[in-house]
């Protein structure tokens, strides 16, 4: 999505945001704010996983390399496959970690956790999240685009969609997924629900 230049998902439209600001890399911005975001669960009392802490870092050392490897894409055709693209694997991507059980990422953990603390649905928590990054990423010099739509439009249907393909049929409760924790239940049910 960086390189088809036609709009960030919100989160990344905040990471975005921040390193034109700071001078990092937006990958090290996605740590540091992963890292920012997996504090706050203290408070919630969410429980990270092994997923959890891979998430913070392996996401942003990622990003980062894959833009030092990917060349810039000319052309709005090929920008638009791109960004397509972008949607399809990140969709694959949520549907084999949350399928993997080993814990939410920081920001789906945030939204849970907000949800279960405040007893607001996770559709408002949710929106008001990701409508906060955004407009913050925005403010800050980030990059808002048809991007941005599409990415809020397709990575519903794509994760639900990634989900049922990598489920596993009988869900097995995993010792590395903090045990009893409000997280892995809300996922199992997303999961689960077909």
């Amino acid at each position: 999505m960086v390189r088809a230049d036609l709009g960030l998902a919100p989160w990344d439209v905040f990471h975005q945001g921040v390193a034109r600001q700071t001078g990092l890399s937006i990958g090290t911005v996605l740590v540091i704010t992963g890292a920012v975001v997996l504090l706050l669960w203290v408070p919630l009392r969410q429980r990270p996983g092994l997923g959890t802490v891979s998430n913070v870092v392996l996401i942003g050392v990622a990003m980062d390399a894959a833009l030092a490897v990917l060349p810039p894409v000319d052309g709005l055709v090929w920008r638009v496959l791109a960004l397509a693209a972008a949607v399809v694997v990140n969709g694959v991507a949520t549907g084999l970690y949350l399928s993997a059980r080993f814990g939410a990422g920081p920001r789906d953990g945030l939204m849970t956790g907000l949800h279960e603390r405040t007893g607001r649905s996770v559709r408002l928590v949710r929106t008001a999240l990701e409508v906060s990054v955004l407009a913050t990423g925005f403010a800050l010099g980030g990059s808002v685009g048809v991007g941005t739509v599409a990415y809020a439009l397709g990575i519903g249907p794509f994760s639900q969609l990634f989900l049922r393909v990598f489920a596993p049929r009988r869900a097995v409760a995993s010792p590395v997924v903090a045990r009893g924790g409000r997280v892995r239940r809300l996922a199992d049910r997303v999961i689960l629900r077909r």
